[in-house]
C-alpha cells in the first residue's frame, strides 16, 4: 500500500497539468449527479490544507521569518501589485461593477497555491521557503482576503467579512495549525510516516473539489458564451502577468533560487479556495475567472518551467565560456 501511494503521488504530480483540467470537464459533464455533494467541498479542502501543513514545522517558519524582506516582497507582489493589475484590466474590459472583475481580483488575493511547492522543487527553487510562505500566507488569509475585498469592492459588492473570516479559519487556519503542530510534536517524523497515504488522498480530494465546484457553476455556462472570447484571453494575460511580476520583481536580487521561488509563488494561487469563496459569497459569474485560471495556471506553470530551464542553461553555458583577451 505504501509503494502504491508513492507511485500514485509521482504519477499525479507528473500529469497534474492534464488531470486538473480533466476533472473540471468531468464536473461540468456530470453536474446533476455531483450537485448533492457540493456541500462537502469545505471539508475536502480542509483536509488538503492539513496534508500540506504536515510537511512544515516551526523551524521552517522561523527560517522564513529570518528573511522578512523576501517574504514581504512576495506578498506585496502577490496581494498588492497583482490585484491592482487585475482590477485595472477587468475594469477596462467589463466595467468596475462586473462580477468578472470580482473574480479576477479574488484570484490575486487568495493565498499562494499549494501546487507551487511541486513546481518550485522541479525548477530548482527553495522548497522550504515556498512551503513556509504558503503556510504563512494561508494563515494570514482571514485578514488579507476580507481586506482586499473591502478595499476594491466596498461600494459595489456588499459582503460581510465575518462569515468569510470564519470559513477561512475553519478550512485554512485550523488545519494549518494542526498540521504544523503535528510536525513539531513528532520532530518532523510524521511526514515520512503518513505522506505515502495522506498525499494521494489529498490529491484525490483536490480533484473532487475542482469537479464539485465546476458542477456548481455548470448551470450558468449558457450565459457565459458571449463573454468567453474576451474573458479567456484576459485570464491568460493576468495569470502570465502574475508569474512575470514575481520573476521581474526579484531580478535585482541576483539569486536564482529566490527568483524561481517567488515567480511560482506569485503566479500560482489556491484556486479551490477562490472558487469556494466566489460561489459562497458572490455571484456565480464571479467564480468563472477563478475556474478558468485552473485550466490556465498549470499549463503556464509548465511553460514557465521550460523558460526557467532554458535561461539557466544559457547562463551556465555563458559562464563556462572562457574570456578571451
Amino acid at each position: 500500500m505504501r509503494n502504491f501511494g508513492l507511485a500514485f503521488n509521482r504519477y499525479f504530480e507528473k500529469w497534474m497539468f492534464a488531470i486538473v483540467p480533466a476533472s473540471l470537464v468531468l464536473g461540468f459533464l456530470f453536474a446533476p449527479r455531483l450537485a448533492p455533494f457540493i456541500e462537502t467541498v469545505p471539508y475536502l479542502f480542509a483536509y488538503v490544507t492539513l496534508a500540506m501543513a504536515i510537511g512544515c514545522g516551526l523551524g521552517q517558519l522561523r527560517e522564513v521569518m529570518r528573511r522578512p524582506g523576501i517574504m514581504a516582497l512576495t506578498f506585496a507582489i502577490a496581494h498588492v501589485l497583482s490585484p491592482l493589475a487585475a482590477y485595472g484590466i477587468g475594469s477596462l474590459a467589463f466595467g468596475a461593477d462586473s462580477p468578472y472583475v470580482v473574480g479576477l481580483v479574488l484570484f490575486t488575493i487568495i493565498p499562494l497555491g499549494v501546487s507551487s511547492v511541486l513546481w518550485v522543487g522541479l525548477s530548482g527553487g527553495g522548497v522550504p521557503l515556498i512551503l513556509a510562505m504558503v503556510v504563512l500566507d494561508s494563515a494570514l488569509s482571514p485578514l488579507v482576503v476580507p481586506a482586499g475585498i473591502h478595499l476594491f469592492f466596498d461600494s459595489a459588492v456588499k459582503v460581510e467579512a465575518g462569515p468569510i473570516i470564519l470559513d477561512l479559519l475553519v478550512i485554512i487556519v485550523l488545519p494549518t495549525i494542526i498540521g504544523v503542530g503535528l510536525n513539531q510534536l513528532t520532530g518532523g517524523r510524521i511526514q515520512g510516516i503518513v505522506q505515502p497515504y495522506s498525499a494521494p488522498l489529498s490529491k484525490l480530494c483536490f480533484v473532487a473539489v475542482v469537479a464539485l465546484n465546476a458542477s456548481a457553476i455548470a448551470p450558468y455556462l449558457e450565459e457565459l458564451k458571449q463573454d468567453m472570447l474576451v474573458l479567456v484571453p484576459l485570464v491568460v494575460l493576468l495569470v502570465g502577468l502574475c508569474y512575470a511580476f514575481g520573476f521581474a520583481g526579484t531580478a535585482r536580487l541576483g539569486n536564482r533560487e529566490q527568483q524561481v521561488t517567488v515567480s511560482y509563488a506569485t503566479g500560482m494561487r489556491n484556486i479551490s479556495l477562490g472558487i469556494v469563496l466566489a460561489l459562497g459569497y458572490f455571484s456565480p459569474l464571479a467564480a468563472v475567472p477563478v475556474v478558468l485560471s485552473i485550466l490556465i495556471q498549470q499549463p503556464i506553470a509548465t511553460v514557465h518551467h521550460y523558460v526557467l530551464q532554458k535561461l539557466n542553461k544559457n547562463k551556465t553555458g555563458d559562464s563556462a565560456v572562457p574570456h578571451v583577451r
